[in-house]
Protein backbone atom coordinates (compact mmCIF):
# COMPACT_ATOMS: atom_id res chain seq x y z
CA UNK A 1 0.00 0.00 0.00
CA UNK A 2 2.80 2.42 0.88
CA UNK A 3 4.51 1.75 -2.41
CA UNK A 4 1.22 2.37 -4.24
CA UNK A 5 0.71 5.73 -2.51
CA UNK A 6 4.22 6.99 -3.25
CA UNK A 7 4.30 9.82 -5.83
CA UNK A 8 5.72 8.93 -9.23
CA UNK A 9 9.22 10.16 -9.78
CA UNK A 10 9.47 12.13 -13.03
CA UNK A 11 12.20 10.95 -15.35
CA UNK A 12 14.81 13.56 -16.12
CA UNK A 13 15.04 14.39 -19.84
CA UNK A 14 18.18 13.13 -21.44
CA UNK A 15 20.32 16.04 -22.54
CA UNK A 16 21.87 15.50 -25.90
CA UNK A 17 25.33 16.85 -26.28
CA UNK A 18 25.86 19.20 -29.20
CA UNK A 19 29.28 17.76 -29.92
CA UNK A 20 28.13 14.18 -30.32
CA UNK A 21 30.61 11.67 -31.79
CA UNK A 22 28.60 11.51 -35.01
CA UNK A 23 28.70 15.30 -35.47
CA UNK A 24 32.40 15.36 -34.72
CA UNK A 25 33.00 12.74 -37.43
CA UNK A 26 30.86 14.69 -39.89
CA UNK A 27 32.72 17.95 -39.21
CA UNK A 28 36.10 16.23 -39.54
CA UNK A 29 34.95 14.69 -42.81
CA UNK A 30 33.85 18.07 -44.19
CA UNK A 31 37.17 19.60 -43.13
CA UNK A 32 38.97 16.98 -45.18
CA UNK A 33 36.64 17.66 -48.13
CA UNK A 34 36.86 21.45 -47.81
CA UNK A 35 39.99 21.92 -49.97
CA UNK A 36 38.47 19.87 -52.78
CA UNK A 37 35.10 21.64 -52.56
CA UNK A 38 36.72 25.09 -52.47
CA UNK A 39 38.96 24.18 -55.40
CA UNK A 40 35.97 22.90 -57.36
CA UNK A 41 34.06 26.11 -56.71
CA UNK A 42 36.99 28.26 -57.76
CA UNK A 43 37.93 26.20 -60.81
CA UNK A 44 34.40 25.50 -62.07
CA UNK A 45 31.74 27.85 -60.75
CA UNK A 46 33.94 30.96 -60.78
CA UNK A 47 35.46 30.06 -64.15
CA UNK A 48 32.01 29.44 -65.60
CA UNK A 49 30.68 32.78 -64.39
CA UNK A 50 33.80 34.64 -65.48
CA UNK A 51 33.67 33.12 -68.98
CA UNK A 52 30.02 34.16 -69.26
CA UNK A 53 30.98 37.74 -68.36
CA UNK A 54 33.90 37.65 -70.81
CA UNK A 55 31.55 36.57 -73.60
CA UNK A 56 29.97 40.03 -73.32
CA UNK A 57 33.37 41.73 -73.17
CA UNK A 58 36.41 42.50 -75.25
CA UNK A 59 39.68 41.41 -73.66
CA UNK A 60 43.16 41.05 -75.06
CA UNK A 61 44.78 38.44 -72.84
CA UNK A 62 48.12 40.26 -72.93
CA UNK A 63 46.60 43.48 -71.53
CA UNK A 64 45.87 42.00 -68.11
CA UNK A 65 42.63 41.99 -66.16
CA UNK A 66 42.39 45.77 -66.40
CA UNK A 67 41.91 45.47 -70.17
CA UNK A 68 38.46 43.85 -69.89
CA UNK A 69 35.91 46.08 -71.68
CA UNK A 70 32.18 45.36 -71.66
CA UNK A 71 30.74 45.45 -75.21
CA UNK A 72 27.32 43.80 -74.81
CA UNK A 73 26.16 41.40 -77.51
CA UNK A 74 28.84 42.32 -80.04
CA UNK A 75 30.65 38.98 -79.71
CA UNK A 76 27.44 37.02 -80.29
CA UNK A 77 26.53 39.18 -83.27
CA UNK A 78 30.00 38.51 -84.65
CA UNK A 79 29.36 34.75 -84.30
CA UNK A 80 26.50 34.96 -86.78
CA UNK A 81 28.68 36.83 -89.28
CA UNK A 82 31.83 34.70 -88.96
CA UNK A 83 32.02 32.12 -91.80
CA UNK A 84 34.66 30.08 -89.97
CA UNK A 85 32.25 29.53 -87.05
CA UNK A 86 29.54 28.27 -89.40
CA UNK A 87 32.11 26.02 -91.06
CA UNK A 88 33.35 24.74 -87.70
CA UNK A 89 29.79 24.00 -86.53
CA UNK A 90 28.97 22.09 -89.73
CA UNK A 91 32.25 20.17 -89.39
CA UNK A 92 31.34 19.30 -85.81
CA UNK A 93 27.97 17.95 -86.89
CA UNK A 94 29.52 15.93 -89.73
CA UNK A 95 32.24 14.62 -87.42
CA UNK A 96 29.55 13.54 -84.93
CA UNK A 97 27.68 11.63 -87.64
CA UNK A 98 30.89 9.88 -88.69
CA UNK A 99 32.14 9.00 -85.19
CA UNK A 100 29.00 8.16 -83.20
CA UNK A 101 26.30 6.05 -84.92
CA UNK A 102 28.52 4.11 -87.33
CA UNK A 103 31.19 3.07 -84.76
CA UNK A 104 28.45 2.16 -82.26
CA UNK A 105 26.82 -0.16 -84.81
CA UNK A 106 30.19 -1.73 -85.70
CA UNK A 107 31.12 -2.16 -82.03
CA UNK A 108 27.79 -3.86 -81.31
CA UNK A 109 28.34 -6.44 -84.05
CA UNK A 110 31.92 -7.11 -82.94
CA UNK A 111 30.88 -7.35 -79.28
CA UNK A 112 28.22 -9.95 -80.12
CA UNK A 113 30.75 -11.98 -82.10
CA UNK A 114 33.35 -11.80 -79.31
CA UNK A 115 30.76 -12.64 -76.65
CA UNK A 116 30.28 -16.04 -78.17
CA UNK A 117 32.76 -18.89 -77.74
CA UNK A 118 35.36 -17.30 -79.99
CA UNK A 119 38.90 -18.59 -80.25
CA UNK A 120 41.46 -16.28 -78.58
CA UNK A 121 38.61 -14.28 -77.05
CA UNK A 122 40.79 -12.64 -74.39
CA UNK A 123 43.41 -11.73 -76.97
CA UNK A 124 40.88 -9.90 -79.14
CA UNK A 125 39.57 -8.01 -76.10
CA UNK A 126 43.04 -6.71 -75.34
CA UNK A 127 43.85 -6.05 -78.99
CA UNK A 128 40.74 -3.91 -79.47
CA UNK A 129 41.21 -2.07 -76.17
CA UNK A 130 44.91 -1.14 -76.52
CA UNK A 131 44.29 1.79 -78.94
CA UNK A 132 41.86 3.35 -76.45
CA UNK A 133 44.36 3.39 -73.59
CA UNK A 134 47.20 4.52 -75.85
CA UNK A 135 48.09 8.18 -76.29
CA UNK A 136 45.90 9.71 -78.97
CA UNK A 137 48.92 11.66 -80.22
CA UNK A 138 50.90 8.45 -80.69
CA UNK A 139 47.93 6.88 -82.47
CA UNK A 140 47.58 9.96 -84.69
CA UNK A 141 51.30 9.89 -85.55
CA UNK A 142 51.07 6.28 -86.70
CA UNK A 143 47.97 6.95 -88.78
CA UNK A 144 49.50 10.07 -90.34
CA UNK A 145 52.24 7.82 -91.72
CA UNK A 146 49.65 5.32 -92.95
CA UNK A 147 47.73 8.14 -94.65
CA UNK A 148 50.77 9.63 -96.39
CA UNK A 149 49.63 10.64 -99.90
CA UNK A 150 52.45 8.92 -101.83
CA UNK A 151 54.42 6.72 -99.45
CA UNK A 152 51.65 5.58 -97.10
CA UNK A 153 50.75 1.86 -97.09
CA UNK A 154 47.04 2.62 -97.50
CA UNK A 155 47.49 4.50 -100.77
CA UNK A 156 50.09 1.99 -101.93
CA UNK A 157 47.49 -0.75 -101.44
CA UNK A 158 44.83 1.26 -103.28
CA UNK A 159 47.17 1.80 -106.22
CA UNK A 160 47.99 -1.91 -106.30
CA UNK A 161 44.25 -2.57 -106.48
CA UNK A 162 43.97 -0.32 -109.53
CA UNK A 163 43.02 3.04 -108.03
CA UNK A 164 44.88 5.54 -110.22
CA UNK A 165 44.49 8.63 -108.00
CA UNK A 166 43.96 7.57 -104.39
CA UNK A 167 42.75 10.13 -101.83
CA UNK A 168 45.29 12.49 -100.29
CA UNK A 169 43.52 12.05 -96.96
CA UNK A 170 44.80 14.58 -94.39
CA UNK A 171 46.08 17.12 -96.95
CA UNK A 172 42.95 17.19 -99.10
CA UNK A 173 40.04 19.47 -98.02
CA UNK A 174 37.57 16.86 -99.28
CA UNK A 175 38.90 14.00 -97.13
CA UNK A 176 40.73 15.58 -94.18
CA UNK A 177 37.76 15.43 -91.79
CA UNK A 178 36.93 11.89 -92.91
CA UNK A 179 40.50 10.79 -92.20
CA UNK A 180 40.38 12.30 -88.71
CA UNK A 181 37.02 10.60 -88.07
CA UNK A 182 38.44 7.22 -89.13
CA UNK A 183 41.34 7.58 -86.70
CA UNK A 184 39.11 8.68 -83.82
CA UNK A 185 36.62 5.88 -84.42
CA UNK A 186 39.37 3.27 -84.58
CA UNK A 187 40.89 4.52 -81.31
CA UNK A 188 37.55 4.49 -79.44
CA UNK A 189 36.28 1.19 -80.84
CA UNK A 190 37.79 -0.92 -78.06
CA UNK A 191 36.06 1.06 -75.30
CA UNK A 192 32.68 0.73 -77.03
CA UNK A 193 33.15 -3.01 -77.49
CA UNK A 194 34.04 -3.54 -73.82
CA UNK A 195 30.96 -1.60 -72.67
CA UNK A 196 28.73 -3.64 -74.97
CA UNK A 197 30.25 -6.91 -73.79
CA UNK A 198 29.50 -5.89 -70.21
CA UNK A 199 25.90 -5.26 -71.24
CA UNK A 200 25.66 -8.62 -73.01
CA UNK A 201 26.52 -10.46 -69.79
CA UNK A 202 23.30 -9.09 -68.24
CA UNK A 203 21.07 -10.69 -70.89
CA UNK A 204 19.70 -14.00 -69.67
CA UNK A 205 20.51 -17.06 -71.80
CA UNK A 206 16.95 -18.27 -71.18
CA UNK A 207 15.66 -15.62 -73.59
CA UNK A 208 17.82 -16.99 -76.40
CA UNK A 209 16.92 -20.58 -75.52
CA UNK A 210 13.22 -19.78 -75.61
CA UNK A 211 13.68 -18.03 -78.97
CA UNK A 212 15.49 -21.09 -80.38
CA UNK A 213 12.63 -23.33 -79.27
CA UNK A 214 10.25 -21.03 -81.15
CA UNK A 215 12.45 -21.38 -84.24
CA UNK A 216 14.01 -17.91 -84.26
CA UNK A 217 17.03 -17.40 -86.49
CA UNK A 218 20.27 -15.72 -85.41
CA UNK A 219 19.25 -12.43 -87.05
CA UNK A 220 15.84 -12.53 -85.39
CA UNK A 221 17.44 -13.07 -81.99
CA UNK A 222 19.84 -10.20 -82.66
CA UNK A 223 17.12 -7.72 -83.65
CA UNK A 224 14.36 -8.93 -81.30
CA UNK A 225 16.39 -9.69 -78.15
CA UNK A 226 19.94 -8.34 -78.22
CA UNK A 227 19.28 -4.82 -79.52
CA UNK A 228 16.21 -4.12 -77.30
CA UNK A 229 17.92 -5.47 -74.17
CA UNK A 230 21.02 -3.35 -74.87
CA UNK A 231 19.02 -0.14 -75.32
CA UNK A 232 20.22 1.44 -72.00
CA UNK A 233 23.84 0.61 -72.90
CA UNK A 234 23.41 2.05 -76.38
CA UNK A 235 21.87 5.22 -74.98
CA UNK A 236 24.74 5.64 -72.52
CA UNK A 237 27.33 5.21 -75.27
CA UNK A 238 25.44 7.49 -77.64
CA UNK A 239 25.24 10.38 -75.17
CA UNK A 240 28.84 10.12 -73.95
CA UNK A 241 30.27 9.75 -77.46
CA UNK A 242 28.03 12.56 -78.71
CA UNK A 243 29.39 14.97 -76.11
CA UNK A 244 32.94 13.74 -76.76
CA UNK A 245 32.60 14.34 -80.50
CA UNK A 246 31.81 18.01 -79.90
CA UNK A 247 34.86 18.35 -77.64
CA UNK A 248 37.40 16.91 -80.10
CA UNK A 249 40.56 18.98 -80.21
CA UNK A 250 43.87 17.19 -79.65
CA UNK A 251 43.85 14.96 -82.71
CA UNK A 252 42.86 17.85 -85.00
CA UNK A 253 45.46 20.18 -83.47
CA UNK A 254 48.15 17.55 -84.04
CA UNK A 255 47.20 16.32 -87.50
CA UNK A 256 45.63 19.16 -89.49
CA UNK A 257 45.57 22.38 -87.42
CA UNK A 258 42.01 22.80 -88.69
CA UNK A 259 43.09 22.74 -92.33
CA UNK A 260 43.49 22.58 -95.13
CA UNK A 261 41.32 25.64 -95.80
CA UNK A 262 39.36 25.14 -92.55
CA UNK A 263 38.07 21.80 -93.84
CA UNK A 264 38.67 20.08 -90.49
CA UNK A 265 38.30 22.96 -88.05
CA UNK A 266 35.82 22.49 -85.20
CA UNK A 267 34.42 24.72 -82.46
CA UNK A 268 36.94 23.74 -79.78
CA UNK A 269 39.83 24.40 -82.14
CA UNK A 270 38.35 27.81 -82.97
CA UNK A 271 38.16 28.53 -79.23
CA UNK A 272 41.85 27.67 -78.95
CA UNK A 273 42.75 29.85 -81.92
CA UNK A 274 40.85 32.92 -80.73
CA UNK A 275 41.87 32.59 -77.09
CA UNK A 276 45.47 31.41 -77.15
CA UNK A 277 46.65 32.28 -80.66
CA UNK A 278 45.03 35.66 -81.21
CA UNK A 279 44.50 36.38 -77.45
CA UNK A 280 40.89 37.41 -78.06
CA UNK A 281 39.44 35.92 -74.89
CA UNK A 282 36.06 37.64 -75.14
CA UNK A 283 35.27 36.16 -78.54
CA UNK A 284 36.67 32.79 -77.47
CA UNK A 285 34.31 32.78 -74.47
CA UNK A 286 31.36 33.53 -76.75
CA UNK A 287 32.28 30.53 -78.92
CA UNK A 288 32.52 28.43 -75.76
CA UNK A 289 28.97 29.32 -74.77
CA UNK A 290 27.82 28.57 -78.31
CA UNK A 291 29.38 25.13 -77.95
CA UNK A 292 27.69 24.71 -74.55
CA UNK A 293 24.31 25.59 -76.07
CA UNK A 294 24.76 23.19 -79.00
CA UNK A 295 25.74 20.28 -76.72
CA UNK A 296 22.83 21.06 -74.40
CA UNK A 297 20.29 21.15 -77.24
CA UNK A 298 21.57 17.97 -78.87
CA UNK A 299 21.66 16.12 -75.53
CA UNK A 300 18.14 17.30 -74.64
CA UNK A 301 16.83 16.09 -78.00
CA UNK A 302 18.52 12.73 -77.45
CA UNK A 303 16.90 12.37 -74.02
CA UNK A 304 13.52 13.31 -75.50
CA UNK A 305 13.80 10.74 -78.27
CA UNK A 306 14.90 8.08 -75.80
CA UNK A 307 11.90 8.75 -73.51
CA UNK A 308 9.53 8.65 -76.46
CA UNK A 309 10.85 5.22 -77.45
CA UNK A 310 10.33 3.77 -73.97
Amino acid sequence: MEAANMPAIAEKPIKRKFWSPRKKEAIIGWLFLAPEVIGMLLMNVFALGFSLYLSFSEWDLLSGISGVKFIGLDNYIKLTEDPTIVKALLNNLLYTVLTVPLPIALALVLAVLLHRNTFFKDYFKVAFFIPYISSIIAVAAVWSALFHPSLGPINQLLMDLGVGTPPKWLVDPKTSLLAVAIISSWAALGYTIIIYMAGLTNISDELYEAAEIDGATALQKFFRITIPMLRPTTFFLFVTMLIGSFKVFDIIAFLTQGGPNNSSTVLVFRIYEEGFKYYNMGYASAISWLLFAVIGIVTALTWKLQKDDV
